[in-house]
């Protein structure tokens, strides 16, 4: 089998390809990437590299020849509309290229009602693909836990975590027991052939008030809980470009505080289903930050 890891270089995508050599010859895998002049590690190591552009359907249809199984990372892009034609774009080269199996990566907030700005994108992608034809798998994560570590230097000289979430609790999981997980649906086609539907996380979800005295116990610092709203939680990061973005995913997550009668709690599932996929426990939050703190 031959293996198509698109967005190979972004922070999951190293993670994928590492664990997807543990599984098949790296000989069988093919980066895809949409500037091979940052591929140099994967070039060095041996990876076929291969040039993709979302809007180039030639290109990527070029890139996609050969293939068995394609385990599609989306783009950064906060613009729902920009990330459905490139995934629309994205099938059309997989046909073109007779492609017929796929991994594809999601994330928790896929809701009708989810105010996370790309909610909208992560709700139609089931749908579509169940019209598909393909052979196919949704893996979604959970929230990433690995920027929490360089996130704690902050939090450490704020005293406190300000998430707006209240007493909401969210679920994590580790890019790397992502990768794992992903790279396991993507080579066992009894995992990834009958429409599966996963979704990463710890073994236990997360509120803010534990999250803080993990994170106090891990650093030695004291870390406390006092939320700030989710307006304000916008302006404190607009200057990183993301502010809104962050804001609309913890307000999904605080969305139980707005109508406590529904108790929605849009961002704090906890499943088994990595355990299912792996084998093994996910790291969880404390063990995670001790590693990498």
């Amino acid at each position: 089998m031959k293996y198509m890891v698109t967005g190979a270089t972004g922070h999951l995508g190293q993670h994928v390809v590492k664990q997807l050599s543990k599984l098949t010859s790296p000989d069988n895998i093919r980066v895809g990437v949409h500037n091979p002049a940052k591929a140099s590690q994967f070039k060095d190591a041996g990876y076929e590299i291969a040039a993709i552009d979302y809007y180039d359907v030639a290109k990527m249809t070029a890139a996609f020849n050969g293939i068995d199984v394609v385990i599609y990372i989306p783009s950064i892009t906060y613009l729902v509309k920009d990330r459905i034609d490139e995934f629309e774009n994205s099938l059309t080269a997989m046909f073109k290229a007779d492609v017929h199996n796929l991994v594809d990566v999601s994330f928790i907030a896929d809701q009708y009602n989810n105010p996370f700005q790309m909610a909208g994108y992560y709700a139609y992608l089931p749908a579509r693909l169940a019209s598909s034809g393909l052979k196919y798998a949704v893996v979604k994560n959970s929230l990433y836990a690995d920027p929490l570590v360089p996130y704690l230097p902050e939090l450490i000289e704020r005293h406190n975590i300000i998430y707006p979430v209240g007493d909401q609790a969210m679920s994590f999981i580790s890019r790397q027991d992502s990768a794992e997980a992903i790279a396991n649906v993507a080579v066992k086609p009894y995992l990834r052939n009958k429409g599966q539907n996963y979704l990463l996380t710890m073994s236990k979800n997360y509120t803010m008030p534990e999250l803080s005295y993990i994170m106090t116990n891990v650093t030695g610092e004291e870390i406390g809980y006092d939320p700030v709203t989710v307006k304000r939680f916008a302006e404190i990061y607009a200057a990183e470009g993301d502010g809104n973005e962050l804001a609309s995913m913890y307000q999904a997550a605080a969305m139980g505080l707005m109508d406590q009668a529904a108790a929605m709690g849009l961002m704090d599932q906890v499943t088994d289903d990595f355990a299912h996929i792996t084998g093994h426990q996910p790291t969880d939050m404390k063990e995670f930050l001790i590693k990498n703190y």
